[in-house]
């Protein structure tokens, strides 16, 4: 619910404040059976209500249990109501009305030493600011096994939201989201992460021999790109190369193809 707003129920909250973003908001509603039922397996202490239409009674009996189990309520609703509750006709039949899993602290120390052991790459995200956007990015990053993913700390960076969590498709229950300043973090980075930019009319330099660190690759905003500065940090830029018969990919489907690409099709 974001401050100021209508709440699930219908009644109004006032605020002497600007609206909250979407990550300070108390609660999101989580919409569709693979969001909802990735975020009971996860983390169902999260969830406060759910609601459902009467086709997806069996569905979401266990989760309605759990409910019960924690003396939380849950309601069967037909679908105008459904629709209400969650804020879009794209509901999926199931609306979970959920505390969003919080924004991680980053270290850059502890990144560079501690998560680059694993060898699985780091996702930037430098201002990507539609939600759609970035829960298909999430999607994508879930699919492939990418664990972390490293948010830009700036005005236009989409965070957690009801549109990114419905797009995500669940996505978001299996992967940690941190925030920090850019590119600050990518310098701290350095010591354990190759960093990749990905960019427009830039032809990838060759690598310069084999490089043991595992990719962090940085996306940018969806109409300017990588920040200079953050260009600027990325020790290598790469492109996909197509026909050129339109100007560029949409940023989430060159964000499939390029973690496709550092991870060798496999999480």
């Amino acid at each position: 619910m974001s401050a100021g707003g209508r709440t699930p129920e219908g009644s109004y909250r006032r605020r002497d404040v600007a609206a909250a973003r979407p990550h300070q908001r108390a609660l999101l509603r989580v919409c569709g059976l693979a969001a909802v039922g990735a975020l009971f397996e996860r983390d169902p202490n999260r969830v406060e209500r759910l609601y459902f239409e009467p086709r997806l009674r069996g569905a979401v009996g266990l989760f309605c249990a759990s409910l019960a189990h924690a003396r939380k309520p849950y309601r069967e609703v037909e679908a105008a109501e459904l629709a209400r509750v969650a804020g879009t006709l794209l509901h999926g039949g199931v609306a979970a009305i959920a505390r969003p899993q919080p924004l991680a602290a980053f270290d850059a120390a502890t990144a560079a030493e501690d998560w680059a052991r694993d060898g699985k790459p780091l996702l930037v995200l430098d201002g990507i600011g539609n939600p759609h956007n970035l829960g298909a990015i999430i999607r994508t990053a879930a699919f492939f096994g990418i664990e972390r993913i490293l948010l830009a700390d700036r005005p236009d960076q989409a965070l957690p939201s009801d549109a990114s969590y419905r797009v995500a498709e669940g996505g978001f229950e299996h992967v940690t989201l941190y925030q920090a300043p850019l590119p600050q973090a990518l310098a701290g980075l350095r010591r354990g992460y190759r960093i990749l930019g990905a960019a427009l009319d830039h032809v990838a330099p060759p690598a310069g021999g084999k490089d043991a660190r595992p990719p962090a690759l940085a996306l940018g905003n969806e109409e300017k790109g990588l920040a200079p500065a953050t260009l600027a940090a990325c020790e290598e830029i790469v492109t996909i190369p197509g026909a050129g018969r339109v100007q560029s990919l949409n940023v989430a489907a060159a964000a499939a193809i390029l973690i496709y690409a550092l991870t060798g099709g496999r999480g």
